[in-house]
């Protein structure tokens, strides 16, 4: 006879916390956005950061946001509806080489207009892979976050290729550099977007924003 599945506890299913989203639109252009008021969490990041991966697992789907062995493939603002009280943005990665000059100029303006233009927008995702963290596109995203009061959440994204002393070196580091900028508006977490790590306390995080924004 074969064996049931026992099932699930109900405080492992308490503590299973989850985004539910949508996709709602892409946009080649910034005037192509939507035209509403509704709050926007944008994610960034280096094209091989794992950017789009890391937004699918925040939503637990595999598909959700475009993602390819080939870096560079989110080439629109894409738009996601979700239940957190805020809506989620995929922007182009930062720096894909093997993108022409002029699809390169085009990607950085679309991102460029949207964050420093975009009125909806009230936070950053900042995804970094773990290995090669605080590169200058990183440290210049915390400096323009820190210039315009915004929330960041700073995910350090394959942190399954490192060791345990390795993790501790890396968050100790990051963590010194975000406490030199003086805010409190500065999140870190070690992040795996293929297995998991972090993802439950990145949740919990974006579904407080709101509540912060009211304090």
């Amino acid at each position: 006879m074969s064996r049931q599945r026992a099932p699930r506890s109900t405080k492992e299913h308490e503590n299973n916390l989850s985004i539910e989203a949508e996709f709602l639109q892409s946009a080649g252009s910034f005037k192509d956005c939507p035209t509403d008021e509704v709050p926007e969490i944008a994610f960034v990041g280096r094209s091989n950061a794992g950017k789009s991966s890391t937004l699918n697992r925040l939503v637990g789907r595999r598909a959700l946001a475009r993602v390819s062995k080939t870096p560079g493939r989110t080439q629109l603002l894409n738009f996601f509806n979700c239940d957190i009280g805020a809506r989620l943005v995929d922007l182009p990665g930062y720096g894909y080489a093997k993108a022409s000059r002029k699809q390169q100029v085009v990607w950085n303006t679309l991102v460029d207009q949207y964050l420093n233009k975009r009125t909806n927008l009230i936070a950053i995702v900042l995804v970094t892979d773990a290995r090669h963290a605080l590169q200058p596109f990183d440290l210049d995203m915390l400096r323009w976050v820190e210039d315009r009061n915004l929330f960041l959440l700073l995910l350090l994204n394959k942190a399954d290729k490192l060791k345990q002393q390795e993790k501790a070196e890396v968050k100790k580091r990051v963590d010194a550099a975000t406490a030199s900028l003086g805010s409190d508006r500065i999140s870190t977490l070690l992040f795996s977007a293929e297995r998991g790590t972090g993802a439950q306390s990145a949740i919990a995080i974006l579904q407080n924003l709101k509540k912060r924004l009211l304090q």
